[in-house]
């Protein structure tokens, strides 16, 4: 009886720190849960998320639009796991195939609202198109996704030359590859 007392206060403690918690706390929660074992992914959609919500507010996006972009980035790479389970890969085709219904179902379950889950969707499923970007929040993600992957990929200064002239469009974003990467694009 005393074990079941201690993992109901446990439940009820989790209840209340989730009910004080904000929504991107908790998806926050929810996707390293959802990556559990994978620390590189954790780390990666935590590194997209801090550049998103930082360029996001430097180019002056609107509150809700802001919190979209903050939400598409969390969940942004979401398909890697089903992706690699259905296909064994995870290129950024599968990705896009793939992250949408997963995206979908863990934020209709954190309770998000329905415009939202949608347009979060729609950015997770286009977040390797590159050809016709659609919206701010659009763009802000995929320069955030690129600042990071520039790293983790080792890209060189070819490369990051290409993405610069043929990517990058906010002005945080462009200061933040030239800043960071700077060293490389020289020469």
């Amino acid at each position: 009886m005393e074990g079941h007392t201690q993992t109901q206060t446990h439940t009820q403690k989790e209840k209340e720190k989730n009910s004080r918690s904000g929504p991107h706390t908790r998806l926050i929660d929810a996707m390293i849960e959802y990556e559990k074992g994978c620390p590189h992914r954790v780390g990666h959609f935590l590194k997209v998320y801090g550049y998103a919500k930082t360029i996001g507010e430097l180019e002056g996006l609107e509150a809700d639009e802001r919190f979209v972009l903050e939400t598409a980035a969390l969940v942004h790479d979401i398909g890697i796991k089903p992706s690699l389970e259905k296909y064994g890969a995870s290129d950024g085709s599968y990705q896009e195939l793939e992250g949408p219904a997963a995206a979908r179902a863990t934020l209709e379950a954190l309770g998000f609202d329905a415009p939202v889950v949608d347009r979060v969707c729609w950015l997770v499923g286009h977040h390797h198109s590159y050809a016709d970007i659609d919206g701010r929040d659009h763009q802000i993600l995929i320069e955030a996704d690129f600042l990071v992957n520039i790293h983790e990929g080792e890209m060189g200064g070819t490369a990051i030359r290409s993405v610069r002239d043929k990517i990058f469009k906010t002005k945080a974003g462009r200061r933040f590859l030239e800043t960071i990467y700077g060293h490389l694009l020289e020469g």
